[in-house]
């Protein structure tokens, strides 16, 4: 009985991500305009407001540490991948969760003053409590769709022709994981905002990643990974930052990084792509 058990489990879990890794691919455009993220207009980029501000810079680290699980879901080839957000603008990117739903709080973007002090900017952001499973330390106060796992098919002169997939994962934590760049200007030498907060009944959350550190995702993680079974050719295996532009930065243009990789998989070499 335990075994039918584990067995139904699994594939019902199977076919859970796999539907939702394929129900996100048809939502390849930005919900709101790239010059009005959250449907407003953007302090970080508005000349007159964005002076007297420290707006926060995501930038995105090239996948990396990739390989093919075959284990994960019977029948299935998930090409994996390791991800690195990291802060790198005039101030951190915070983000404070205020509980509206059972489950679920609205997000407010603070964004540093100049003077001293915060301007708090309402967005379209939201965070949910969600369980990653046991192995990972279960349920989690995290952002939804800061990032998004893609891959795209490119034709001979490495250009994105059309997007064929993407990856099941939708909630992350923001955080100060790992201090990438200690030079970088006004770099905190120790982390500000701890591993993501636990408790279900919080009322009010604060996520963020500080100037000149990095929240990273190792390939092994939860769902840090693209179904490519059946694929066959060379396409962008590609990290888009922000893809519902809900979030004030800097520079929207480099929210992205990308590898191209032959399918099937078997290792770096791009084989003639």
């Amino acid at each position: 009985m335990r075994k039918t058990i584990t067995l139904t489990v699994g594939a019902t879990l199977a076919t859970f991500l796999l539907s939702l890794a394929a129900s996100t691919s048809s939502s390849a455009v930005a919900a709101f305009p790239a010059d009005q993220p959250s449907g407003v207009s953007d302090p970080c980029r508005d000349p007159k407001r964005a002076k007297k501000l420290l707006c926060p810079d995501l930038r995105i680290g090239q996948p990396s540490e990739m390989y093919l699980d075959r284990k994960l879901i019977r029948g299935h080839a998930l090409l994996r991948a390791t991800n690195d957000i990291r802060s790198r603008g005039l101030g951190p990117m915070e983000l404070r969760g205020h509980r509206d739903r059972p489950r679920s709080m609205n997000v407010t973007q603070a964004i540093r003053r100049r003077g001293g002090g915060y301007a708090l900017f309402p967005t379209q952001a939201r965070l949910r409590f969600f369980n990653v499973g046991k192995r990972w330390g279960g349920a989690y106060w995290k952002v939804r769709d800061p990032l998004r796992f893609e891959l795209w098919r490119i034709d001979g002169h490495g250009r994105k022709t059309k997007l064929v997939r993407t990856g099941p994962k939708q909630f992350y934590c923001f955080r100060d994981l790992e201090q990438t760049w200690p030079a970088f200007p006004r770099s905190p030498d120790h982390w500000v905002y701890p591993a993501c907060n636990q408790n279900p009944r919080a009322r009010n959350v604060t996520l963020g990643t500080s100037v000149g550190w990095s929240d990273i995702y190792p390939s092994t993680y939860d769902q840090q990974w693209i179904d490519v079974t059946g694929l066959r050719g060379c396409f962008a295996y590609m990290l888009h930052l922000d893809p519902g532009n809900m979030l004030f930065e800097l520079n929207k243009k480099n929210n992205y990084a990308r590898r191209v990789v032959r399918l099937p998989w078997r290792g770096y070499a791009r084989r003639g792509c």
